[in-house]
């Protein structure tokens, strides 16, 4: 079984709903916010590409769900070794997040395994949110009743934030510390590093953390020799 470990201890502070930065996602933010928050809600599929923030939201619907009283389970396919093991694994919970289902396209003892806590949430009265790169029918799933019951579910898209709005994002963020990034710092940034606004934040976490302790403003200069000392052959 998945272990239901202690929140503070197994999820980012940031991941949660209040730290999600929509953009144009507002509608999808909105029905997922409803599956966590309202029991008996129509199972939600979540489809966006990687750094649109679907982890983000699972994990915020999880700690949702926990403090309106719900038994959870959160499982990330992409970093499991055994996946069928892995979903055979989860039971009892009353509300279950999937994650990264492309992991298990072609795998047919997970897809097997999937289908059948599929059809046990769903005679248990369970809640099930899943998030996957790409649709039900362009996963590349071989088990054509997974690819059935997936497409039963309510489906809404995620799109990631585009450049402008990661930079105002940041901006804001940084703000929050009393940090103040002008363009030349966001677009040393923005040239040389992801543009996963979740691998954004957290390196400004690490920038301000070094800033403070130097006592230094965040310049390029200063930012090429904090880098060049915290990633050796960056």
């Amino acid at each position: 079984m998945i272990p239901q470990m202690p929140l503070v201890l197994r999820w980012p502070r940031r991941q949660r709903f209040e730290h999600f930065h929509p953009g144009s996602n507002v509608v999808t933010l909105s029905a997922v916010e409803q599956v966590a928050y309202v029991p008996g809600t129509p199972w939600l599929y979540l489809a966006g590409p990687s750094g649109s923030g679907k982890s983000h939201l699972l994990v915020a619907a999880c700690q949702a769900a926990i403090q309106g009283g719900r038994t959870v389970q959160y499982l990330p396919l992409a970093s499991m070794g055994d996946k069928a093991a892995a979903i055979r694994g989860v039971a009892g919970s009353e509300f279950l997040a999937l994650d990264d289902l492309g992991a298990i396209a072609g795998d047919r003892e997970a897809e097997h395994a999937l289908f059948d806590v599929y059809n046990r949430a769903k005679a248990e009265g369970a809640t099930l949110l899943f998030a996957a790169e790409a649709l039900p029918t362009q996963l590349g799933l071989g088990l054509p009743d997974l690819r059935s019951r997936l497409g039963a579910c309510q489906q809404a898209l995620l799109k990631p934030l585009d450049d402008a709005e990661r930079r105002a994002v940041l901006r804001k963020e940084a703000a929050t510390r009393g940090i103040e990034l002008d363009d030349t710092v966001l677009d040393w940034l923005f040239a040389r590093y992801a543009r996963d606004l979740g691998a954004l934040l957290d390196l400004l976490d690490r920038i301000d953390q070094a800033s403070l302790a130097a006592k230094r403003k965040i310049t390029v200069p200063f930012l090429r020799g904090f880098l060049r000392e915290s990633e050796p052959g960056a």
